[in-house]
């Protein structure tokens, strides 16, 4: 396998979501280093060597927990677009299975971000029997918002969170697995 072909987890109508690769730093990077992106999630660009850590990070959650963000690749282009995939995150004081979601501005409001989110939202019920996932949502972030609804989450809390020294308030949208 070579360094651009990371282990498919999940194919969708338009997408293959895959694990991240050493090979994928630049397509990160143009999400990541893009300062209008960023502004929506976190509100300042990452550096390189910040974008680097994410990657390396999410590279050894493959290895821990068997799945992390994952690369989120257009079938049509074989272009990576944006990242999408399942992380355990603290809200409140507990931790909570996320999926998150960032995407390259080009690929902004198409669809993509939601038709993701819902593949592993269903990967997460179907293949780790998760009892529930969330998304974490900055709360001037609309577009995510919506993603998440379209997704079948309802806003379940709000909370602010600390990043970079500048507090930010986030909102939680969550989904209860049927166990009917």
């Amino acid at each position: 396998m070579s360094d651009r072909e990371g282990t498919v987890r999940i194919e969708t109508e338009r997408l293959i979501l895959r694990e991240m690769t050493r090979g994928d730093f630049e397509a990160l990077c143009a999400i990541l280093c893009d300062a209008e992106v960023m502004a929506a999630a976190y509100e300042t660009p990452f550096s390189r060597e910040e974008a680097q850590g994410w990657l390396d990070r999410h590279l050894k959650r493959y290895e821990t927990l068997g799945f992390g963000l994952w690369a989120v690749v257009r079938k049509e282009t074989g272009e990576m677009i944006g990242q999408c995939g399942l992380t355990i995150q603290h809200w409140e004081g507990e931790e909570v299975l996320e999926i998150g979601y960032l995407f390259q501005k080009a690929y902004w409001h198409q669809g993509y971000a939601a038709e993701a989110a819902m593949a592993c939202k269903e990967y997460a019920f179907s293949v780790l029997k998760a009892p529930r996932v969330c998304s974490i949502v900055r709360n001037t972030n609309l577009a995510a918002q919506k993603a998440a609804l379209r997704t079948g989450m309802r806003q379940s809390g709000k909370s602010v969170k600390n990043f970079r020294g500048k507090d930010m308030e986030f909102f939680l949208y969550t989904a209860e697995r049927d166990t009917k």
